[in-house]
C-alpha cells in the first residue's frame, strides 16, 4: 500500500479508537441503554470503515475487482470509480500505443535523430541511425554532452543559435569522413530540441557527376559551334539571294546556341567555387558600364535611368558582379516593350548593406512563378523567351553571384506594370568610395 494510504489509516485507526474510548465511556455511565447505543454506533462505524477500506484497495490494486451491485451510496461510489478508473487506465494505454508506434517510426528513420535537452545539451534519446551516421551507443552517449560526443563536428556555436541555427550543409561524418551530413536543428519545445542527420552524400556525388556533364559537353560543343560560325561566315547571301533567309536563320540559331554554350560553362564555373577572390568593386565606373550596355542593348527603344545614391563602393568580384548586374538589365530590357522605361538604382539599405535594384515597366510575372525564376532553364513564357533569345540560365547565375557573396536576390512583380530585381549586399559588403573617384551624377537619363 502507498506510504499516504498507510498514514490515512493510521489516522483513521486512530479516530476508531477515540470513538471506541468514547463509547465505552457513555457506556458506563448510561448504563444498559449507553453500551446498546455505544455498540450499536461502532457496529456502523466499523460497517463503513469496511467499506470505505475496500473501496481504497480497489482504488490502489494492479487490477481492479468487479464494483459491487445494487443501490447505496457506497454501492454508486464505488461503481463511479470504478468507470473512472476504467477509463483512465484505456486513455493510459491508448497513450502508451501511440507512443510506442511514434518510437518505433522514429527508430526505423533512415536519418538519424537524437533528441538534446535544451538547457544542458545532453543527449536524452537517439535512433539505431545514430548508430551508423554519428557513431552514437546505447546506452553509453545517454546523457552525455553532445557537443563532446560528436567532435569533430562543429555543434558548439550552431547549438547555441537555437531556433536561428541554419541547416549545416555538406558536414563530414563523425563515423566516416567520407560520408556526408545534413544536420538541421528543430526546436520542437521549450525543453528539447531534435537533431536530425541524414546521409547527403549519394546526392553530392550526383550533383557533382551533373555539374562535371554539364561543363565537359558544353565545352565540347564550343569547337563544333566555332567550325559552324567559320563556314557561315564564309557564305555571302549576294552571291545566292534565294538562300539569304536561310542563313540569316542559321546565324541567329548558331549565335543562340553560343550563348546557350558560354551561360552553361559561366554556371559550371560558379557551381565548382566556393569563395571568389575580393577586391574592391568601384561602382561608379560599373554603373556608368551598365548604362552603356543598356543603351546598346535597347537601341533606343526604351527610356534608361541610373541613379547612384549609395555613395559607397562593394567588396567582391568585379567580374562577376558586373556578369549579374549586365544579366538583369538585359533581361529587363528584353522584357520591356518598346517606350517603355528600366532604371538601375544604387542604394543603402536600412540595416547599413547597399541594394542594387533594377526596375522596368515590362510585361510583369504573375505571382505563382516567383519562387521558381532563378531555376535552370525555368520560363514564364517558352514562347517570349524564344522570341526574345533569352537562354533560361541568366537569374541562375545571378543566384549563384549573389550567394558566393553571401547576398540575395529579391523579386517583386505585378503583372502589367512591370517587375523589380534588388540585390541585397550585407554591411561587411560594403566599403567607402574613394574622394578621387569621379560618380555619375545621381540620375543618368537616356530616354530614347
Amino acid at each position: 500500500m502507498p506510504p499516504h494510504l498507510r498514514a490515512a489509516w493510521r489516522r483513521t485507526l486512530l479516530v476508531l479508537a477515540a470513538l471506541f474510548a468514547g463509547a465505552t465511556a457513555l457506556g458506563l455511565l448510561l448504563g444498559q441503554a449507553g453500551w446498546v447505543l455505544a455498540t450499536t454506533a461502532l457496529g456502523v462505524l466499523a460497517w463503513h470503515y469496511w467499506r470505505l477500506r475496500r473501496i481504497l484497495l480497489g482504488l490502489t490494486a494492479r487490477r481492479r475487482r468487479e464494483p459491487a451491485r445494487g443501490g447505496g451510496a457506497w454501492n454508486e461510489l464505488d461503481q463511479l470509480l470504478y468507470r473512472s478508473q476504467s477509463e483512465m487506465r484505456a486513455r493510459k494505454r491508448r497513450l502508451l500505443r501511440i507512443l510506442r508506434a511514434y518510437r518505433a517510426a522514429a527508430a526505423a528513420l533512415p536519418d538519424a535523430v537524437v533528441v538534446v535537452d535544451r538547457n544542458t545539451q545532453r543527449t536524452i534519446w537517439f535512433n539505431r541511425a545514430a548508430h551508423d551516421l554519428l557513431g552514437l551507443r546505447y546506452p553509453r552517449d545517454l546523457d552525455v554532452p553532445v557537443v563532446e560526443r560528436l567532435r569533430p563536428l562543429p555543434l558548439a556555436h550552431w547549438l547555441a543559435a537555437g531556433r536561428n541555427a541554419e541547416p549545416l550543409h555538406d558536414a563530414p561524418s563523425p563515423v566516416d569522413e567520407r560520408v556526408r551530413l545534413n544536420l538541421r536543428l528543430i526546436p520542437y519545445s521549450e525543453d528539447y530540441w531534435l537533431l536530425v542527420a541524414r546521409d547527403v552524400s549519394k546526392l553530392l556525388r550526383l550533383e557533382q557527376m551533373r555539374q562535371d556533364f554539364v561543363a565537359n559537353v558544353s565545352h565540347e560543343l564550343r569547337t563544333p559551334l566555332t567550325v559552324v560560325h567559320g563556314y557561315l561566315d564564309m557564305l555571302d547571301p549576294d552571291d545566292v539571294p534565294e538562300w539569304r533567309p536561310m542563313l540569316e536563320e542559321m546565324r541567329k540559331q548558331s549565335q543562340r546556341m553560343t550563348r546557350l554554350v558560354e551561360d552553361l560553362l559561366a554556371l559550371s564555373r560558379l557551381e565548382s567555387r566556393d569563395s571568389l577572390p575580393e577586391e574592391v568593386v568601384p561602382m561608379a565606373p560599373l554603373l556608368a558600364t551598365l548604362r552603356r550596355e543598356a543603351e546598346a542593348h535597347s537601341q533606343g527603344r526604351h527610356a534608361i535611368e541610373v541613379h547612384d545614391r549609395a555613395g559607397c563602393d562593394l567588396l567582391g568580384s568585379a567580374q562577376e558582379l558586373h556578369s549579374a548586374f549586365s544579366n538583369l538589365v538585359s533581361n529587363a530590357i528584353r522584357y520591356t516593350p518598346a517606350g517603355g522605361k528600366v532604371a538601375i538604382d544604387f542604394e543603402r539599405d536600412d540595416d547599413g548593406g547597399a541594394v542594387l535594384a533594377v526596375r522596368d515597366t515590362g510585361y510583369g510575372i504573375p505571382e505563382a512563378h516567383l519562387p521558381r525564376l532563378t531555376e535552370r532553364f525555368y520560363r514564364v513564357s517558352s514562347s517570349r523567351s524564344r522570341e526574345s533569345g533569352g537562354t533560361g540560365l541568366g537569374l541562375s547565375i545571378v543566384k549563384h553571384v549573389l550567394g558566393l557573396h553571401q547576398a540575395r536576390l529579391c523579386i517583386r512583380s505585378t503583372v502589367g506594370e512591370g517587375s523589380t530585381f534588388a540585390c541585397h549586399f550585407g554591411p561587411e559588403r560594403v566599403r567607402p568610395r574613394h574622394d578621387g573617384e569621379t560618380s555619375p551624377p545621381a540620375a543618368l537619363h537616356a530616354a530614347r
